[in-house]
């Protein structure tokens, strides 16, 4: 299964969280529009409802006064009108129970009601038929039929109270309904909104962490660490930037070799016939051909100087190589640095009270792990370049102390200083700055190489920093 590249993978993510949110969303949606339909045909039988009762309460009324006046005037035609209006009410009562089951029964005893009215107003109009050529007097209603105008009455008031409670009843299922619906959305958008940062999170782990470590390897390789496989998890692209860097770092660490090689056998051949060269001249100053005038003794002295200047190039270039390769052995333990420091201070107390130099060390920390020696080398050639570059009668001082997760040694002193632009040449071999040291002493450029590699061995890194007087040094080493 082919693995997705960075670009992809963050179109993947990016669509994840936008289509889970848009889900919710989509929902939330089509939740609400079904609800707003269903209050909106709620409402419209409703409206049906409250007016098939305000019509069945005026058809009641019709029915008592139709009914009254045919008992009292015999019209015939009050009682088809009757028949009519009754026609009508059954009507709307059958609309109404259709709508409101609730209400059978109230309004089976409103249709008993009328049919008993209808049963009396037809015996009525029996007894009461006028014989052709005479005349009947009107009749007084029966009060059988004044108690069931009331139950009638009656009935239709409690339809009435019926309907309306079936349409508080209604009212309140939509409420409830618009609150589940209202908890529903609101438990779909947290839902899809934690699932998103869920997603966000997951992708940005997915994607950062690889990005993480390519920086870190970056770094390794840019201070020299090039013994740190580097693996590189993740999407495809990055994996394979990974297996190149990896390339890269074996690739360096293979030239690195070849040229420490290269070195150790060049300074190897080179001693030999300096030494040679170094014991001709001494002969050649003792007189031992024969008596030099002072031109000759004036050569002799140009041809030692150079031949002692040339084996001490030779000595420092292997004791970097040597610091390059111990660098990469470490035998860490904990290790308390005002100690250490004060073990350095104290090798190099008499050189500087030689050139008038006092040592001033203040401050403590907490034990790190690390390894012992290769710091106390590191510091031990920090305080001998702080003081080649003191003045007579000047102060160097160390200055330990805690930031975060770092163990700080600020080393100050009042020489000539380090210009702006040389603060990270300052630390590359045989590197010397424009600003010398006073007197005819001065460094070598491989001090404060050896610390640089000693020091970013360890994890940790040392810089130089503005100051108003002499060269300011600061070195961080991890806690952890």
């Amino acid at each position: 299964m082919p693995r997705l590249s960075f670009r992809s993978t963050l179109l993947a993510s990016f669509l994840l969280v936008a289509g889970t949110l848009a889900a919710a969303a989509a929902s939330g949606w089509l939740g609400l529009e079904a609800l707003a339909r269903a209050i909106h045909d709620d409402n419209r039988a409703a409206l049906v409802l409250s007016a098939a009762a305000r019509e069945l309460g005026e058809r009641t009324v019709d029915l008592e006064r139709n009914a009254r006046q045919f008992l009292v005037l015999g019209n015939p035609a009050l009682a088809a009108r009757f028949e009519a209006t009754l026609d009508d009410a059954l009507g709307v009562l059958t609309k109404l129970t259709a709508a409101a089951p609730a209400i059978t029964a109230t309004a089976a005893d409103w249709r008993t009601s009328a049919q008993r009215i209808r049963a009396q107003l037809e015996s009525s109009a029996r007894n009461t038929m006028p014989i052709p050529g005479t005349s009947v007097p009107p009749r007084a209603p029966d009060e059988s039929i004044d108690t069931e105008f009331k139950r009638l009455s009656e009935a239709t008031a409690t339809l009435a109270g019926a309907v309306q409670a079936a349409l508080a009843a209604r009212q309140q299922a939509v409420i409830e309904a618009l609150e589940r619906e209202r908890v529903r959305v609101s438990a779909q958008v947290l839902g899809a909104f934690i699932l998103a940062a869920a997603l966000a999170i997951a992708s940005a782990w997915w994607l950062l962490r690889p990005l993480a470590r390519i920086e870190h390897a970056i770094g390794a390789i840019g201070d020299n660490r090039l013994g740190e496989a580097i693996r590189i998890d993740g999407p495809a692209d990055l994996r394979q930037l990974g297996e190149r860097l990896d390339w890269l770092r074996r690739r360096l660490a293979e030239l690195e070799a070849n040229r420490n090689r290269v070195l150790r056998h060049v300074s190897h051949e080179l001693k030999t016939p300096l030494a040679s060269i170094r014991e001709g001249v001494a002969l050649l100053a003792d007189d031992v051909p024969g008596r030099l005038n002072p031109e000759q003794r004036e050569v002799t002295r140009i041809l030692e100087h150079g031949a002692r200047t040339l084996q001490t190039r030779i000595e420092q270039l292997l004791r970097y190589d040597a610091s390059q390769f111990d660098a990469r052995r470490l035998d860490l333990q904990p290790t308390a640095i005002a100690a250490l420091l004060r073990e350095a201070a104290e090798e190099h107390r008499l050189p500087a009270r030689a050139r008038g130099v006092m040592l001033e060390i203040s401050g403590r920390a907490a034990p790190i792990h690390a390894d012992a020696v290769k710091l106390r080398v590191a510091f031990s050639n920090l305080l001998a370049n702080a003081i080649a570059f003191s003045p007579a009668d000047g102060c160097v001082r160390i200055a330990i102390g805690e930031y975060e997760q770092n163990v700080r040694i600020d080393c100050t002193d009042e020489g000539p200083g380090i210009a702006a632009d040389e603060f990270e040449a300052i630390f590359d071999p045989f590197f010397q700055g424009r600003r010398r040291a006073p007197g005819p002493a001065h460094g070598n450029g491989i001090g404060l190489a050896i610390v640089r590699e000693f020091v970013t061995a360890h994890g940790g890194r040392v810089h130089a920093l503005a100051s108003a007087r002499g060269a300011h040094f600061r070195i961080e080493l991890p806690r952890a």
